[in-house]
């Protein structure tokens, strides 16, 4: 498969690996913020292709999965994102298996509420977690380039706030008393896992750019 009908292929634009809405609005919102006019174009823009398996035990292993799956069926420049929640009583988890907490086929709902009911008796000190994001870019030279980063922050103890999506409702950062759900787009995209590392990403775009 070729690139989107039209569609120029500077370094510049690039194909987000996701078929997620939300994310793709998120990503596009901070790409457009940063001034850089990085195009992005989601996999329901692309046609379709065999999407593999996020089998990796990394956020960083299965962004590249998917950012090399992409970049090799568009001939595009892929980016790829994996991202979770790490709860610290909880060892870590769900991280990689956070979309998946609660089964396979499980709502976010259903996944905030598991999460909230194994902490039920945990006190605030100990209610600490973080979001993490780690942002995979393949290019169509083979060229791969991964970043982490990192939102902190505790559990509240109930949902709040109707904005944003997946743990949201439940995840209050640090130096905020209302959970991500309460915050404006913009505001979130400041803080945010994801937002750190796009930024970050968009800038190393601009010095491959810069380079070419």
């Amino acid at each position: 498969m070729g690139s989107v009908a039209g569609m120029p292929q500077p370094l510049t634009t690039v194909v987000l690996a996701t078929h997620n809405a939300k994310k793709l609005a998120e990503l596009r919102r901070i790409a457009d913020a940063s001034g850089a006019g990085l195009q992005v174009v989601g996999l329901d823009e692309v046609g379709s292709y065999p999407e593999p398996a996020e089998t990796e035990a990394t956020f960083e292993g299965n962004a590249l999965i998917k950012a090399r799956a992409a970049a090799a069926a568009t001939g595009l420049a892929a980016l790829a994102d994996d991202s979770g929640l790490e709860v610290d009583v909880l060892n870590g988890m769900p991280g990689v298996r956070t979309a998946r907490w609660a089964g396979a086929r499980a709502s976010d709902e259903e996944n905030r509420r598991l999460v909230l009911a194994q902490v039920d008796d945990v006190p605030d000190p100990l209610r600490t977690a973080r979001f993490v994001c780690a942002v995979a870019l393949v290019l169509p030279d083979g060229t791969e380039h991964v970043l982490r980063e990192t939102m902190e922050g505790r559990l509240a103890h109930a949902e709040s706030g109707t904005n944003g999506f997946g743990y949201d409702p439940i995840f209050i950062a640090e130096g905020n008393e209302v959970t991500n759900a309460h915050l404006a787009p913009e505001q979130k995209d400041a803080i945010s896992h994801r937002g750190k590392a796009v930024r970050a990403m968009v800038d190393h775009l601009r010095g491959l750019e810069a380079r070419s």
